[in-house]
């Protein structure tokens, strides 16, 4: 009897340990884009229920670089908590967080709940200041492929570096399993700085926008990707004129048609309703509901698609 008792006590320890370290899929999402895909909401703002760890949730944030610097898309995986904001920095071992966050918190919230049976991972690199347009982004930086001045790393390599070692990591979420990353969208938060930078760089962004969107893609290797856009908005708090964004009625537009011309594309335009904290900034409440709007349409988006496909 004794024996039997170890037998059993044995075998089940065995199968407590297979079931933990099962290995996972993971639906992946890309987000980026300027400083309101950074985030400047304030953590301690935030309501209980999202001033936490979200479990089962998993992030590799990579660390901002400047053009010119060496592409070394530093981050580490670990499950989501606040902290993901503008100041967010890692040097690949260990995370230091920011007293801000950004919509990637109810971004993920909002899909637990809205896609009850997946797992969730998310991959960020995002800067602010910078532009698609090759020149528009200034000091901050552009996300122009095509960048060639100084060493020719951009904003572009910095994702690509960001991406390459994310994908790397066979086992995410440290359980001693090896885990499958799954493609499955794009979130991109940008247009500000294009949209300042006078009418020539502004005309360009649907063209700008459409290429940088097909090569991440590319880099994510699914050339049908679901995008969700976010329009940009005006506070009108510019000291001189009102409008902060000169041409960013040109930008919106842009946008507007890129989502009308691609069939798995969608556009999110709450963001005429925010509030922000300075002249460039949504305020707290504003990226708790980017986040939200931002997983809406992109699970809409993708129920859209299933169910063309299956038409089909």
């Amino acid at each position: 009897m004794k024996a039997r008792s170890v037998f059993v006590y044995t075998m089940l320890i065995f199968f407590f340990f297979v079931l933990k370290t099962e290995s996972k899929d993971y639906k992946l999402y890309y987000l980026g884009g300027q400083s309101n895909m950074d985030g400047y909401g304030l953590v301690k703002e935030l309501p209980p229920e999202l001033n936490t760890v979200l479990k089962g949730v998993m992030i590799f944030h990579g660390s901002k670089r400047k053009d010119d610097e060496p592409a070394e898309g530093k981050g580490i995986w670990t499950e989501l908590r606040p902290g993901h904001g503008g100041d967010f920095k890692s040097d690949g071992i260990t995370n230091t967080y920011s007293e801000e966050f950004g919509p990637e918190l109810t971004f993920a919230s909002t899909l637990q709940q809205l896609d009850t049976n997946s797992n969730i991972a998310i991959i960020k690199y995002s800067k602010g200041g910078t532009s698609i347009g090759l020149t528009a982004g200034g000091r901050y930086g552009t996300w122009d492929p095509d960048y060639n001045l100084s060493n020719g790393i951009n904003q572009y390599d910095h994702f690509l570096a960001t991406l390459r070692n994310a994908l790397a990591v066979k086992d995410i979420d440290g359980d001693g399993e090896e885990d499958t990353l799954i493609p499955t969208g794009i979130v991109w938060m940008q247009g500000e700085s294009d949209g300042a930078s006078g009418f020539e760089v502004a005309k360009v962004y649907e063209e700008n926008l459409k290429r940088l969107m097909d090569l991440i893609r590319a880099a994510l290797h699914s050339d049908d990707l679901p995008v969700v856009i976010g329009r940009i908005s005006e506070s009108g708090q510019d000291e001189k004129n009102g409008k902060v964004w000169n041409y960013g009625e040109t930008i919106r537009a842009s946008q507007r048609e890129f989502v009308k011309k691609d069939a798995n594309a969608a556009l999110v335009t709450a963001t005429d309703n925010y509030g922000y904290s300075d002249k460039y900034h949504y305020d707290s409440a504003g990226f708790i509901e980017l986040g939200k709007e931002f997983a809406k349409a992109m699970y809409n988006l993708q129920s859209k698609i299933s169910l063309s496909k299956e038409r089909k």
